[in-house]
């Protein structure tokens, strides 16, 4: 077992976060984010090209962030590879002491710096949760056995803000069917509309993990909430962060107001700092989450 599969069978509250693979070959401020966080989260999940804009393999940097004795959580899109080659990077993976995944569609290569990539998008989400788990299993998508079975966390995301809440349960549902044992959750502004998607999602005994991430400005909220499909940020939190003296100091505050609000109605914590992960000590303690 990875050591995030046995926190998150143990019961005990869990925190990821989220760290970008350098777009370049200049890895130390990676290792200096994670290696400073070491024993504050649980797992460091490495984006795959985050935002459509290329960046090194994740799978590099969750190999060596396992030579410095910390856990990664490789994350795998559908965007641009087909399933022989997403099959093939699972089975790396593992060869490479790489146990926790997450997979997930991505951002479509039109709002990336590439934007004339053709995406690939071969097969979604679920199919490759199901890949997975049949790879541990024995055997590839299309039935062949395979020589020595690898060993995976399999994660999974999902959007509490979703337009169609009933739709997306029902995803979470055949996500969970197809093998998936937690889930990481789009950001989260409004606890209110949260807490009718935990009573939904009750039904599953996955742990989830709901997503943080900390508003930087006014422009930012407005962006997110006109662009990234579940995302609202309520008009008197983008006052307020647009009307701060210290915008740090407030979204932390904002952020850890969110996360006491959240009080039993999720397993943990999935914080996407993008760059302020130096602020992560700060945020948790401020929500009174001790580590």
């Amino acid at each position: 077992m990875s050591n995030l599969e046995k926190v998150l069978e143990s019961g005990k509250f869990v925190v990821t976060c989220e760290l970008n693979p350098p777009k370049g070959t200049d890895l130390v401020p990676l290792f200096e984010k994670a290696e400073a966080l070491e024993g504050i989260v649980d797992g460091f999940n490495l984006t795959d090209s985050h935002a459509a804009r290329m960046a090194m393999t994740p799978l590099a940097a969750a190999h060596l962030l396992t030579d410095r004795g910390l856990e990664p959580i490789l994350q795998i899109t559908t965007r641009d590879r087909n399933r022989i080659a997403l099959q093939g990077d699972l089975l790396g993976a593992d060869a490479l002491g790489v146990h926790n995944v997450v997979f997930m569609g991505g951002d479509p290569p039109t709002t990336g710096d590439h934007p004339d990539a053709k995406p690939v998008f071969d097969v979604y989400s679920s199919m490759m949760i199901k890949a997975a788990a049949s790879l541990q299993a024995g055997t590839d998508m299309a039935g062949n056995r395979i020589a020595g079975n690898p060993r995976f966390c399999i994660g999974a995301v999902v959007n509490p803000g979703a337009q169609d809440l009933d739709e997306e349960i029902k995803r979470m549902g055949e996500k969970i069917d197809a093998g998936a044992s937690f889930f990481q959750t789009q950001a989260v502004y409004e606890p209110a509309a949260f807490e009718r998607f935990a009573r939904a999602a009750s039904q599953f005994p996955v742990p989830v993990l709901a997503g943080i991430i900390p508003l930087k400005s006014e422009k930012q909220a407005r962006y997110m909430t006109a662009n990234v499909p579940g995302i609202t940020v309520p008009d008197a939190i983008i006052r307020e962060i647009g009307d701060a003296d210290d915008r740090i100091a407030t979204s932390l505050a904002i952020a850890a107001r969110t996360i006491k609000a959240l009080d039993g109605m999720c397993r943990g914590l999935h914080i996407m700092a993008i760059g302020w992960e130096s602020h992560i000590p700060a945020l948790l303690e401020q929500a009174g989450i001790e580590r």
